[in-house]
């Protein structure tokens, strides 16, 4: 696996000055006029995130220790997301270094990023194995993420071929009611990284009863999230609801995850056990968890938007399927 150690160290070289330069920075004019949900500053921050915590190259030999790859390589369909930027990338990389064939259909909200990334591997090592994807093509198996009625025609159109499915999930954070303003800050970031849009954006805060977090006051970095939140709010003020307003987002309390992107759900507890039992309850729906509480399996608040090559989505060992 040292090559694609190589290739993949190389790419988080070449990204170090992505932001910097005028084709970067023409890429990134292009992702947003393709998806008015992405600013410059989720771009930069996803560029970033991957770059540090899966291009790193004491990091990818490190992963890349936990498993043997086989001889036999296979077709895989990668079909991706395009709710944050690059948010497939991980899926490609996991493909590449299970030594298989990468057939790729990226969104068509996220195509310009992924293509550039693509661009860049293929400069790097021009026979990386990197196809586009056909949907009349038989392949081995098939990565596919997606909402949950998408989920359905996958099912069906990947039928007989191993598949590796993702729908929709949440994530939560969990208070003490002690955290200082940097604490609240951090946490302020995983909530509003872009725009709540990604399963590792927190939209739940368990909290101590009769503790509600002050966050500094803030503004949606996107226009579209702007007016979700100003309208959300007015809403809310007309029917008299009880809220708390941190600016790019409207919390209140409840017991369900809000249908809104402009509402986070604030959920008390009287003791920490009974946060852990609807955690271990409501696993298969939770794609993160943060606190500074050492609760298991949690990230320190501020990370919900940095995953480590080992952090799968849904909790599922994509190189394991891949490799098994």
């Amino acid at each position: 696996m040292k090559h694609i150690v190589d290739i993949f160290s190389a790419l988080g070289e070449r990204l170090t000055h992505f932001g910097s330069d005028e084709n970067s920075n023409r890429i990134m004019e292009e992702a947003i006029a393709a998806n008015g949900w992405f600013t410059r500053v989720d771009i930069l921050r996803a560029v970033e995130a991957i770059r540090v915590e899966m291009l790193d190259r004491t990091k990818l030999e490190n992963w890349l220790k936990n498993y043997t790859r086989g001889t036999l390589s296979k077709r895989v369909a990668v079909i991706m997301a395009g709710n944050i930027p690059l948010v497939g990338f991980f899926d490609l990389l996991c493909v590449l270094a299970a030594g298989h064939e990468c057939h790729l259909k990226p969104s068509s909200k996220d195509s310009v990023l992924m293509r550039y990334v693509v661009d860049q591997l293929r400069d790097i090592d021009p026979n990386i194995a990197i196809c586009d994807y056909s949907a009349d093509a038989a392949y081995d198996m098939a990565i596919a993420t997606g909402g949950d009625d998408a989920n359905v025609y996958f099912r069906e159109h990947f039928a007989g071929t191993r598949t590796l499915l993702r729908g929709s999930r949440h994530s939560v954070a969990v208070l003490s009611g002690r955290e200082s303003a940097e604490d609240l800050r951090a946490l302020y970031n995983d909530i509003t990284a872009y725009s709540g849009l990604g399963c590792r954006s927190v939209s739940m805060l368990f909290v101590p009863q009769g503790y509600v977090p002050a966050f500094e006051r803030g503004v949606a970095e996107n226009a579209k999230l702007k007016r979700n939140v100003q309208a959300m709010r007015a809403t809310l003020t007309i029917e008299g609801a009880e809220l708390w307003d941190a600016g790019a987002f409207i919390m209140r309390r409840g017991e369900d995850f809000a249908q809104s992107l402009a509402v986070v759900t604030i959920r008390e507890y009287a003791d920490i056990e009974s946060v852990k039992a609807w955690l271990n309850s409501n696993a298969e729906h939770i794609q993160c968890v943060v606190s500074n509480m050492g609760i298991e399996g949690s990230q320190p608040l501020g990370r919900a938007q940095y995953p480590a090559l080992m952090d799968y989505a849904d909790g599922v060992d994509t190189m394991r399927f891949l490799l098994g």
